[in-house]
């Protein structure tokens, strides 16, 4: 399935570009918090280019080795970069903060980095509003956060979260940069990189729980089942219909596996007729099922509920 990936690569572009200037500033005044956000929207770029390649190796063919394709390379390398987000973005934040709390000295000229930081949540700012108008194309008639739980493709809502958190710490970093400068105290530098590298852990957390999931293989939400046992129980042939497997191969393609029971008076033609008209009346609700197994049981189970 064609997908966009205006909103990886504007965060891309924004991240490069930002992380720069960043360094650049926190160089010239000796600000931890400046150099801290630096390595966060390097870490931030790296990740895109991650994404990605793992967009890339997803949309591999499928072969002997891997007869349901590589879609699932997705979920792996979305879980590397929820890793790269805590252990160099808030790895090196918390560091930042913790030798500058020690050693407390800010020298330089703030007002390049207000500057920055202006610049900053200006292209932060754009990227965040591209991700968001991409994520809502497949939100539905949801809030945000359950579109993002119910969500199986990672470069939607990680683009999403990635510039939400920059620019939460952005704006944690101005307001800590411009309190110490007005006071005079050298410590909430220090303390602005620590409360950024809190930012990126939780936003790490996050992440790497949605990852985990799809990673290990999450399959079809209860709803969905609902619906599938449901066009099951239409089919008159069918008595029971004890359990349901699934299992997201990629965003787009779902493995089922249904186990049914059929009346016993059925020939094996009828059976048949009747499995493959199941599959197509389940592939017509839900296109992306597209692996669907009907097993057939010999003791009829539970009725259909």
């Amino acid at each position: 399935m064609a997908r966009s990936n205006l909103s990886i690569y504007s965060a891309l572009a924004s991240n490069v570009a930002i992380a720069v200037v960043k360094f650049i500033a926190g160089g010239a005044s000796g600000s931890s918090a400046m150099i801290a956000e630096g390595v966060h929207s390097l870490v931030d770029s790296v990740n895109e280019l991650l994404l990605l390649y793992g967009i890339y190796r997803s949309n591999k063919e499928r072969d002997k080795y891997h007869p349901f394709g590589y879609g699932r390379e997705l979920y792996f390398w979305s879980f590397i970069v929820a890793i790269l987000i805590f252990a160099l973005g808030a790895g090196v934040s918390f560091y930042e903060g913790y030798v500058h709390i020690r050693e407390p000295a800010i020298s330089g000229n703030l007002h390049w980095n207000y500057i920055v930081l202006g610049c900053s949540m200006v292209f932060e700012g754009t990227s965040f509003v591209i991700a968001l108008r991409q994520f809502r194309k497949t939100q539905g008639d949801e809030s945000l956060w359950p579109a993002i739980r119910r969500s199986k493709d990672p470069p939607d809502f990680m683009v999403l979260f990635e510039d939400g958190a920059a620019l939460l710490g952005l704006a944690v970093v101005l307001i800590c940069l411009v309190i110490g400068h007005v006071t005079g105290n050298p410590y909430l530098d220090g303390v602005a990189s620590l409360l950024v590298g809190v930012i990126l852990t939780a936003a790490s957390a996050l992440l790497a729980r949605e990852s985990r999931s799809l990673l290990i293989g999450e399959g079809i939400s209860q709803k969905t089942e609902k619906a599938i046992i449901g066009i099951v129980k239409k089919d008159t042939g069918v008595v029971g219909a004890p359990r349901i497997f699934s299992i997201y191969e990629s965003p787009d393609e779902v493995l089922l596996v249904v186990l049914l029971a059929f009346r016993p008076e059925l020939t094996v033609g009828a059976m048949t007729d009747k499995v493959a008209a199941i599959k197509e009346n389940i592939r017509r609700e839900y296109p992306k099922i597209a692996y669907i197994i009907v097993q057939p049981q010999d003791t009829p189970p539970a009725p259909v509920s």
